[in-house]
């Protein structure tokens, strides 16, 4: 008989669901404030695996005045090593790294941190199965996840995986203080034979602002170039 799924078991098949070798999308960010104002934003994404490590790239391409901003990853499998971020800031000519406690930042006036848009290791985190719920109709594991560092900018996590495309569905976020944010998955279906997020939200109940991201265009397997994942490229933008 096989032993019981454990939380750990649970997040590792979240990291490992097959989403091709390569992919490339085009990414609406609406930000909706307290008083309901809404900016719109427009960025074109890649992501390319090598070996367990992956590299990612998120350019801005609307509105003007942060058009050809960049935000470039290189994630690495290894826990012990820490992740490679940078932005690229067109009007101060400028490549910043992204480092310690900057990771906790949020992104570009988003509900998402430098963290958060990662893929954090499965073993930053201890993992505990604590339930199982319906999730919008779908049968879900329910896992609470605990940093085992204490420079994370949450406490705990309380995550809902989906058991038949193990996705993340929702995830809320606490800290000392109690909930800081609720993230939602809100379209994920099969396409190109992958299971893809195409609509997520975050909600920031502190600073009552929430940001939706919407992906289109969304294709896998298409052959991205290696050069998009280096520091001079995202320093030239115009990325197409």
């Amino acid at each position: 008989m096989a032993a019981p799924l454990t939380g750990r078991d649970i997040m590792v098949m979240v990291d490992e669901a097959p989403d091709g070798d390569d992919r490339k999308s085009t990414i609406e960010m609406v930000l909706i404030n307290r008083r309901n104002k809404t900016r719109v934003r427009e960025m074109s994404s890649f992501g390319k695996d090598y070996g367990k490590d992956t590299k990612k790239l998120m350019a801005f391409k609307k509105p003007m005045d942060i058009k050809d901003t960049a935000f470039l990853s290189w994630e690495y499998d290894d826990p012990s090593k820490d992740d490679d971020k940078w932005l690229y800031m067109p009007a101060l000519r400028k490549v910043r790294r992204i480092s310690g406690a900057s990771t906790n930042d949020y992104f570009m006036g988003s509900d998402f941190t430098y963290d958060d848009m990662g893929d954090r290791n499965v073993d930053e985190d201890d993992h505990t199965l604590i339930g199982e719920e319906t999730v919008d109709g779908r049968a879900c594991w329910k896992i609470k996840s605990i940093p085992r560092e204490d420079d994370s900018l949450y406490d705990e996590k309380i995550i809902w995986v989906s058991k038949e495309a193990h996705k993340t569905v929702k995830a809320e976020y606490y800290d000392a203080q109690g909930l800081i944010k609720t993230y939602t998955v809100e379209a994920l279906r099969e396409h190109q034979g992958f299971w893809t997020l195409f609509k997520m939200k975050m909600e920031n109940h502190r600073e009552k602002h929430t940001t939706l991201m919407t992906l289109s265009d969304v294709e896998y397997n298409t052959g991205v170039d290696d050069g998009f994942f280096v520091v001079n490229t995202i320093s030239r933008g115009h990325l197409r």
